[in-house]
């Protein structure tokens, strides 16, 4: 069994402003892959995703996907975050989404997230867009479970 967290930066949905849209459906996505994921944990961009990033670690979370913070605005301060935190990157990953969802929105090309593991841990940046979460679950869905396996050791 995969155990998935799903992290929401966004300073607005975690002070209440509106409510989250892409958590949800990244876990009821994760979910249809026959991952165990509780309810998306809801930080406001910045340092307090690395501690989410941490947290999940501690608590032994095979796949952390994070949904928010990757645009180019002043305050999306995900990937830099995300980045301080990862051993190592897996750059086609998240190559291969921005590529997914440029084909359907252009602005797609402008998203920063990364992929990448931490300790036994693999983490996915994806857009805070309900586009981009299923984007990012187009993706991942073929992949994850060999990622997943060779994140914690498994043989080719």
């Amino acid at each position: 069994m995969i155990r998935a967290r799903v992290v929401v930066a966004s300073n607005r949905a975690s002070a209440g402003v509106y409510a989250d849209t892409s958590g949800p459906l990244l876990v009821a996505g994760l979910r249809e892959l026959g991952c165990e994921v509780d309810d998306p944990v809801l930080v406001p961009d910045g340092d307090p995703v690395g501690q989410a990033l941490r947290t999940a670690l501690a608590d032994g979370v095979d796949v952390v996907l994070t949904s928010g913070g990757t645009g180019i605005n002043p305050t999306d301060r995900t990937p830099e975050v995300t980045r301080a935190v990862l051993d190592y990157e897996i750059p086609g990953i998240a190559e291969a989404i921005r590529a997914y969802g440029r084909e359907k929105v252009p602005a797609a090309a402008l998203s920063r997230g990364l992929a990448g593991v931490v300790g036994r841990m693999l983490v996915v940046n994806l857009p805070g867009s309900t586009g981009g979460a299923r984007d990012g679950l187009a993706v991942l869905g073929p992949i994850l479970a060999h990622a997943v396996d060779q994140v914690r050791g498994g043989d080719h």
